[in-house]
C-alpha cells in the first residue's frame, strides 16, 4: 500500500469517526443485536404461553411446535419489533450523547436486517415468513421494516453528521460482524 493511499483511508476513517475501539465493538454489537433480535421471538413466543428455546441465531418452542398456528406469526414478529426497538433506543441514545458508540449499535441493528434480507433470501427471514402466515405479498413486510429502519439510519446519520463515504465504511465492518457471527453459529450448531 502506498503512502498516500494509506493517509486517505486514515483520513476517511478520522472524518469517519471510526477509530480502532468502534472497529473492536463492533463484533460484540453484532453478537449483542442477534440475541436481542432472538430475544424478541422468545419474549413474544413465550408471552403467548410456548416453552421457547434461544441461541444465537434462533428461537423456537422446545416442542418443536407452537401452541397455537398463529403464535407462530406472533413470535416471528418478535424479532424485527426488537431490532426496531433496538435501533430507535440508540437513535435516541445517539441523540442525546452524539456518540458513535451508541451510533454503532443504531447502524449494526439496521444494517443486519438488511443484510439478512437482502443476501439471506427473504423467504428465510422473519419478514417473509410473517408474509406467508398472513398471505401478504412477501416485499410488503420487508419494505415497511426496511424503511423503519432506513428512517432511523437518516436521522442518525443527520445527528452525526456522517456522509455516504462514512456509511460505505460502516458496511464493510458490519459484514465482517456478520460474517464472525456466522461463522460462530456454524461452530456451535455442529452436530
Amino acid at each position: 500500500m502506498t503512502k498516500t493511499f494509506r493517509n486517505k483511508i486514515g483520513n476517511d476513517l478520522k472524518e469517519s469517526q471510526i477509530n480502532w475501539k468502534v472497529i473492536i465493538l463492533f463484533i460484540p454489537i453484532a453478537f449483542v443485536t442477534y440475541i436481542f433480535h432472538e430475544f424478541g421471538h422468545l419474549i413474544f413466543g413465550e408471552l403467548l404461553g410456548n416453552d421457547m428455546t434461544l441461541s444465537l441465531n434462533n428461537s423456537a418452542p422446545k416442542s418443536g411446535y407452537f401452541i397455537n398456528e398463529s403464535h407462530a406469526c406472533w413470535s416471528a414478529m418478535g424479532g424485527p419489533v426488537f431490532t426496531i426497538i433496538q435501533a430507535f433506543v440508540f437513535l435516541l441514545i445517539t441523540w442525546i450523547t452524539k456518540s458513535i458508540y451508541a451510533y454503532s449499535f443504531a447502524f449494526f441493528a439496521i444494517f443486519s436486517r438488511f443484510f439478512s434480507i437482502v443476501f439471506g433470501g427473504i423467504n428465510l427471514q422473519d419478514e417473509g415468513r410473517i408474509a406467508s402466515m398472513t398471505d401478504t405479498n412477501k416485499y410488503i413486510i420487508a419494505a415497511i421494516v426496511l424503511t423503519i429502519l432506513f428512517l432511523i439510519l437518516w436521522r442518525c446519520n443527520r445527528i452525526m453528521k456522517l456522509n455516504m463515504k462514512a456509511i460505505g465504511y460502516f458496511t464493510v465492518l458490519g459484514t465482517f460482524a456478520i460474517l464472525i457471527v456466522i461463522g460462530v453459529n456454524e461452530l456451535i450448531t455442529v452436530k
